[in-house]
């Protein structure tokens, strides 16, 4: 099975033509299936889809890794090059808001009503739990906190169900999962439920210890300098063999986990296209 993960949009840009925008949007392809995790903050992931020249017409799945507006933005740009197509998300997407204190509310969910999306083509599958999406990729579904290091950092963030106010533990932050013969390939949005947990969910959900690829945000930028090293420490004992990070990793965290993997680490930004089984010359 041959597989290839583009990432569309993300922070910076790997090359002229393409925008960056803070946020993240990744297409998976397989030989079968073709799956978009998240769609960027606005323009874009559907800019550099076209400079890219890549057809979002066949893509067969749009996961939401969760609701906040830079990984939902562009998905009404999206869904206009699309058509018809299964947007899986949690229930939390939409019932998102930020409470600083003193000041009024701001919502933090898909900044689009549903009905609007659904007149564009969107047919939205909202669950908790594990999507398969093909035999080689699924949703991680919620994922735990089993880490005794990694905890939700997302300050005065509540969520709003069945008319009630509660803290947002941004139990909607899911991944996607991709079996290879080579072990498993992780594509993350912002992983704010723990990168380790992540991980760590995916070997149980899949029984696969190997994994092989990690893409995608890490939610390292603020994180503290216990947290890093222990993170650092934990990923090393995966044996992966590419680790590419994302957006909401920060700049310093980024470096540091370069300085820790070496080769094995890139900075995965729009226009990044990794393939496998690796082309030759």
């Amino acid at each position: 099975m041959a597989v290839r993960i583009t990432t569309l949009s993300e922070n910076t840009a790997s090359r002229l033509g393409l925008l960056a925008e803070w946020g993240l949007s990744i297409l998976v392809e397989t030989d079968t299936t073709r799956v978009l995790l998240d769609t960027g903050l606005s323009i874009s992931a559907a800019h550099n889809a076209d400079a890219m020249r890549i057809d979002l017409s066949g893509i067969g799945k749009i996961v939401l890794s969760h609701g906040h507006p830079d990984h939902t933005g562009g998905l009404r740009d999206i869904l206009r090059k699309t058509g018809e197509v299964e947007v899986i998300a949690h229930p939390h997407v939409w019932g998102k808001y930020i409470r600083p204190e003193g000041r009024r509310a701001r919502y933090m969910g898909i900044p689009f009503c549903q009905a609007e999306l659904e007149s564009l083509g969107a047919s939205f599958t909202i669950t908790r739990n594990p999507v398969q999406i093909s035999d080689e990729i699924m949703t991680t579904g919620e994922i735990p906190l089993t880490t005794e290091f990694e905890e939700v950092e997302f300050r005065n963030a509540y969520v709003e169900e069945d008319g009630n106010w509660l803290p947002d533990q941004l139990l909607d932050d899911q991944g996607l999962i991709i079996k290879t013969e080579v072990g498993l390939m992780v594509i993350l949005g912002c992983a704010h439920r723990g990168i380790i947990n992540t991980l760590r969910h995916a070997q149980k959900l899949t029984g696969e210890e190997t994994i092989h690829t990690v893409v995608g945000g890490t939610h390292l930028m603020r994180c503290s300098e216990e947290r890093l090293e222990r993170t650092i420490s934990a990923l090393k004992e995966f044996g992966i063999v590419r680790l590419g990070v994302s957006h909401c990793t920060g700049f310093p965290a980024a470096a540091r986990l370069a300085h820790g993997f070496g080769d094995i680490f890139f900075v995965n930004n729009a226009g990044t296209s990794l393939i496998w089984p690796e082309e030759e010359g």
